[in-house]
């Protein structure tokens, strides 16, 4: 299978590792001193058990139109507010059977389309601005292309060319429409062969919302304290808070027919497991780049605007966040928590 990964940061570094070496042909779009380095030398993952692995044939491209042929695979690995900057040039890669795997965190652009009958009625189609503000990832990508996914692996980029994986190996499929195809089965078995587990879902939004409870709150929390997973759950105050955003959002899913297979409190017990881990979004504050909130936390906000839900906990988060965000971008500065001298 010919596959494509656009953005070959931490988790597209960890899949292109993975299935060069289960044997697809991979090309990776990248960027600066990471795609120098893999063009330059391939792309190398440590594994969370501590194995180098070394995809050393792993194409490299500076952008989608250097790639050159259709792809049967292409999986957009970049943060959610990246993706409209290449949405128009992805179709370069599409052949008729195309598939796209859009991993952003967060609500994604396509969760009003190809909704299940069960969910269809008034909100089908609505573009969540909070993603997708002028309609041009939507207008560029069909819907029809579009097999749904949910990271849970952790994984760091080290250096250019070089992941380091911390824990974690699922990423659950799901047709949007809830219908198991042949396709997305194939796509399963792809995963599986590379070493990851992606069992098939029939409810992907579900999934969503799951790993978005607790991103949508520990991921800002982290960002604006410096604290870890661990950190958070383990004192009182945060670990209330955590619990507050998430009861929000909660309700927020209910409303639009998500169900939750975890309790609460579960869910938080699980990020204290994961330990000493830098969320994704603290990882962004401290290297001076725009932190992903609105696909995290925004969205959330406006879909609790669109069915009648308060969401006062989130959203003063996000306030605090977006100036945040704001002050590194106008700044160009980073925030990073470093000891105290002896």
């Amino acid at each position: 299978m010919k596959i494509c990964v656009v953005g070959a940061g931490a988790i597209g570094g960890l899949l292109g590792v993975r299935f060069a070496l289960a044997g697809h042909e991979v090309t990776l779009v990248a960027r600066g001193a990471n795609l120098q380095a893999i063009a330059r030398d391939g792309m190398r993952l440590r594994t969370a058990a501590g194995e180098e692995l070394h995809a050393r044939w792993a194409r490299a491209a500076g952008s989608i139109g250097e790639v050159g042929e259709p792809q049967d695979l292409v999986i957009l690995a970049m943060k959610a507010h990246q993706v409209e900057a290449v949405a128009r040039d992805v179709p370069r890669l599409f052949h008729a059977e195309t598939v796209v795997i859009p991993m952003q965190n967060g609500i994604p652009w396509w969760y009003f389309q190809r909704l299940p009958a069960e969910l269809a009625g008034r909100f089908d189609d609505r573009r969540v601005a909070a993603v997708d503000p002028s309609g041009a990832i939507a207008e560029a990508i069909d819907p029809a292309r579009i097999v749904g996914c949910v990271v849970y692996p952790a994984a760091e980029l080290e250096a250019p060319g070089r992941v380091r994986h911390v824990e974690g190996d699922r990423f659950p499929l799901g047709e949007p429409d809830g219908a198991e195809t042949a396709r997305v089965r194939a796509l399963s078995e792809a995963f599986a062969g590379a070493g990851l587990k992606a069992p098939v879902l029939t409810d992907i939004r579900s999934e969503i919302w799951l790993k978005l409870w607790g991103n949508l709150s520990f991921n800002p929390i982290s960002a604006l304290t410096h604290a870890t997973l661990v950190d958070i759950c383990r004192f009182p105050i945060s670990r209330e808070l955590a619990a507050s955003m998430m009861q929000e959002a909660q309700s927020v899913a209910e409303r639009l027919g998500a169900r939750f297979r975890v309790p609460l409190e579960k869910r938080i017990a699980g990020a204290e497991k994961v330990g000493k881990h830098k969320t994704s979004m603290l990882q962004d504050v401290e290297a001076g780049r725009d932190p992903e909130i609105d696909a995290l936390v925004g969205a959330v906000i406006e879909l609790g605007e669109l069915v009648g839900v308060p969401t006062p906990h989130i959203a003063t988060v996000y306030a605090l966040m977006k100036l945040l965000g704001r002050t590194l971008r106008e700044e160009r500065v980073y925030i990073r928590a470093q000891s105290a001298a002896a």
